[in-house]
C-alpha cells in the first residue's frame, strides 16, 4: 500500500450517478464547475472513474460518481460503490488507538515492549512514534508497484516477524520516514489491548457509530463484481486490470474500502468530535516534532498543514493496487473533500486541488455564482447574436455595436451550446470587480476577461483565444 450492456442498462447506470445534494448547500454554478473539472480530468483515460463527496457546514453537501467502474462490462460508476482507500486507513487506526487511550487501556507514550517485546528496540519506541512515522521500522511496502511476493497471502505475524525485527532505519524520533510496518505493529497492539480483532474494534467503536454501513476490511471480505475494478498503466499505455495485494499485506496500513459518502461521514465525525474527545482530536492533529525540534507536517495518521491562504488542512492520500484516493479536511472551515479513483495516476490529487479552489473561491467571493450565471447566459446570447443589454453598463452597450455582436456570433457559434464556464481568477481595480473565465466548447477553449460594477452589471466582456 502506497501513499501516494444494453442501452437501457447503461442509461439506468447513468441515472444512478446523478448527484445527491443533502441540503442543496453548493450553489448550482459551483456544482457545474465541479462537474466540469472532473469530466476534464477523466480525459486522462488512465483513471476510468471518480467518486467524490463534499462536506460543507457539517453535512454531506454533494456526492457524485463519474466514469466507468469496470471497463470490460462498461459498468458506470455509482455513488453506492466502494473504493479501496489505501493509506487513508491510517487515520482510522490512529483514531482507534486514541479510543483505547480514552478507555485508559493504552498511553501514546507506552513502549512497544509492553505489547510486543520481541520487536527491534521495543523498549525504546513508543506508540506515538509508530503512528507518526518516527519509530524507524523499515517500511515493508515502499515500492510503487506490486512486488511478486506481495501478490500471495501473508499474515500479520509474518510481517512483524520479518520487518518488525530488522535493524531500524534511524534512531527513534530523529527522522520522519513513512512506514507501513509501524502501522502493522500499531494494529496488532490495538488487538492486544482491546481483546478484539482490529476489524471488530473499528466496526463496533467507530464505523458503526458513524453509520458508515459500506465499510469492509479487504483482508477478510472478498472484492466482487459489484465493486469497481482497479486499474494500472505501463508508461503511457492503456489501463489494465491491476492484480490486488495478497491478503493481509495492507491490513492496518491500508485495508479499508468504502463509499465516498461514508468517508465523508468519517470526516464529519472527526471535525465535530463525533468520535473522539477534544483532547484526543488535538493529539491526532498535533504536528509531530523530531527530537531536534524540526516539524514533520504530520500528526497521527494525518498530514497537518496550513495553506498559503491560511486555512488549516488535515489530509492524507491512499493507494492500494489499482486505486488511488485523497481525503482532505479543513476543520476550521467545516469543509472536506473526498476523491476516490480506480486508477493510480495523480487524478485524485489534482481534483482535490481544483475543487478546493472552487469551494474557497465561493466562500471568499459570495457574488461569484451570480457572476458565473450572468457570464454563461450572456455568452450563449452572444453566440446567437442577441445579447441582453440590460445586464450591461452604457459603456459596454456602446462597445457591443452591431458589427461586434455579429463578429461574436459568427466566431463563437462553433463552440456549441454545451459550454463549460469556470471562473479562474478574480481581482479589484478602479472600483470594479475583475473576473476571468475559461469557456470550454466542443472544439476549442476561449477566455473571457470581465469587469463587474458593484451592483452586478457588466462593464467589460472581452473574449480571447486560449
Amino acid at each position: 500500500m502506497r501513499t501516494r450492456t444494453t442501452i437501457f442498462g447503461y442509461l439506468l447506470g447513468l441515472a444512478a450517478c446523478l448527484p445527491v445534494c443533502a441540503a442543496a448547500q453548493l450553489a448550482p454554478d459551483t456544482v457545474r464547475a465541479i462537474d466540469a473539472v472532473v469530466n476534464k480530468a477523466l480525459e486522462d483515460t488512465s483513471v476510468p472513474s471518480v467518486s467524490l463527496a463534499i462536506v460543507k457546514d457539517g453535512k454531506i453537501a454533494y456526492t457524485k460518481a463519474y466514469g466507468i467502474a469496470r471497463l470490460d462490462t462498461g459498468t458506470p460508476a455509482t455513488t453506492e460503490m466502494r473504493y479501496k482507500i489505501g493509506s487513508n486507513t491510517k487515520q482510522f487506526v490512529a483514531a482507534a488507538m486514541l479510543l483505547l487511550v480514552q478507555d485508559g487501556k493504552v498511553s501514546l507514550d507506552d513502549k512497544v515492549a509492553r505489547y510486543l517485546p520481541d520487536l527491534t528496540r521495543a523498549n525504546d519506541i513508543t506508540i506515538r512514534q509508530l503512528l507518526s512515522h518516527t519509530a524507524g521500522y523499515v517500511d515493508y511496502y515502499p515500492l510503487d508497484y506490486l512486488a511478486p511476493y506481495m501478490a500471495k497471502p501473508t499474515t500479520v505475524n509474518a510481517i512483524l516477524s520479518d520487518w518488525g525485527k530488522r535493524p531500524l532505519s534511524f534512531e527513534p524520533g530523529t527522522r520522519w520516514e513513512y512506514s507501513n510496518t509501524g502501522y502493522a505493529i500499531a494494529g496488532r497492539i490495538i488487538e492486544i489491548a482491546s481483546g478484539m480483532s482490529l476489524d471488530d474494534f473499528m466496526r463496533t467503536r467507530m464505523t458503526g457509530k458513524l453509520a458508515m454501513t459500506s465499510v469492509i476490511d479487504t483482508s477478510t471480505t472478498a472484492w466482487d463484481s459489484r465493486d469497481p475494478q482497479g486499474y494500472e498503466v505501463a508508461a503511457l499505455g492503456p489501463p489494465r486490470p491491476a492484480h490486488p495485494e495478497g491478503k493481509y499485506w495492507i491490513w492496518a496500513a491500508g485495508n479499508l474500502a468504502m463509499t465516498a459518502s461514508d468517508l465523508a461521514r468519517w470526516d464529519i465525525g472527526l471535525m465535530h468530535d463525533g468520535l473522539l474527545t477534544s483532547a484526543s482530536r488535538k493529539e491526532l492533529s498535533r504536528e509531530t516534532l523530531l527530537s531536534n525540534g524540526t516539524g514533520t507536517h504530520y500528526g497521527l495518521g494525518l498530514f497537518v498543514r496550513t495553506t498559503d491562504e491560511g486555512h488549516l488542512r488535515w489530509d492524507h492520500g491512499g493507494e492500494a493496487s489499482g486505486f488511488r484516493t485523497q481525503n482532505t479536511l479543513f476543520p476550521d472551515d467545516d469543509i472536506a473533500i473526498v476523491v476516490l479513483t480506480n486508477g493510480t495516476a495523480g487524478t485524485s490529487d489534482k481534483l482535490t486541488s481544483d475543487i478546493e479552489a472552487l469551494l474557497f473561491a465561493q466562500a471568499a467571493d459570495p457574488a461569484a455564482p451570480a457572476a458565473l450565471s450572468t457570464v454563461r447566459t450572456l455568452f450563449a446570447q452572444l453566440q446567437e447574436g442577441r445579447p441582453d443589454r440590460s445586464v450591461m453598463t452604457d459603456a459596454l452597450n456602446t462597445y457591443f455595436s452591431d458589427q461586434v455582436v455579429a463578429d461574436f456570433a459568427s466566431s463563437l457559434k462553433s463552440l456549441g451550446s454545451s459550454v463549460n464556464v469556470t471562473q479562474t481568477r478574480t481581482d479589484r481595480r478602479g472600483g470594479l470587480f475583475y473576473r476571468f473565465f475559461k469557456i470550454k466548447g466542443a472544439d476549442k477553449t476561449v477566455g473571457a476577461a470581465t469587469y463587474f460594477t458593484p451592483d452586478g452589471k457588466l462593464d467589460q466582456f472581452i473574449v480571447y483565444p486560449r
